[in-house]
């Protein structure tokens, strides 16, 4: 599971001490909401279910899956299903690609959910392994399905845009200078991800 609303709130607490902006922002803004999400493959499933296109599009899809598969599948239900099936779901070639991928990993034991290494940089390496997944999509399960304190999506469009905004940086800094400018603000980096999307777009900032 993801961070909890006390976790979140410790972690920004400390943050707010040690930069002041963090505290005007958090004064302004309140604390985030938690985002949590389900651990295990599924969640996953769904990223990918969900890549490029809008919400209502990903939840249909994940509905004619759920209906096709049963809503406790595993992932050989998946595998022995053939193209035309999982494309009446609303599955794309590249998808099925991707969800065929996840699902054979899965199946062959080689990403376990249940037990991914605990070096956030070797968990992320291991999610890549499955297709169609960039390290964004793995740092996002890490801290919404896992809750780890640290995850720090630097490659992130809100992430990036609302560092700039809470730091008043006169532009949004690249992917490498979010990263690099990060260091700090470690273990709590998580707890900062979630709260800058919180201010990316908040009217109170």
């Amino acid at each position: 599971m993801g961070l909890s609303e006390g976790q979140i709130r410790t972690a920004m607490d400390e943050l707010a001490t040690r930069e002041h902006a963090f505290a005007r922002a958090l004064e302004r803004a309140g604390y985030p909401e938690p985002r949590i999400r389900p651990r295990g493959y599924k969640t996953m499933l769904r990223t990918i279910v969900g890549q490029q296109v809008s919400v209502a599009a990903a939840s249909s899809m994940w509905n004619k899956l759920e209906a096709e598969l049963g809503a406790d599948f595993q992932p050989t239900c998946l595998l022995e299903r053939d193209f035309d099936t999982l494309h009446a779901c609303g599955l794309s070639r590249q998808k099925q690609g991707y969800a065929r991928s996840l699902c054979e990993l899965v199946a062959a034991g080689e990403v376990d959910f249940e037990n991914l290494p605990a070096d956030d940089e070797e968990a992320i390496a291991e999610l890549t392994k499955i297709k169609g997944i960039g390290r964004w999509s793995a740092e996002i399960y890490l801290l919404f399905a896992e809750g780890r304190e640290d995850i720090w999506p630097a490659g992130d469009l809100a992430v990036m845009a609302g560092i700039g905004k809470i730091l008043e940086l006169d532009e949004r800094p690249d992917e490498k200078a979010t990263r690099a400018m990060s260091d700090p603000w470690r273990p709590h980096r998580g707890a900062l991800a979630i709260f800058t999307w919180h201010c990316y777009d908040n009217p109170a900032l």
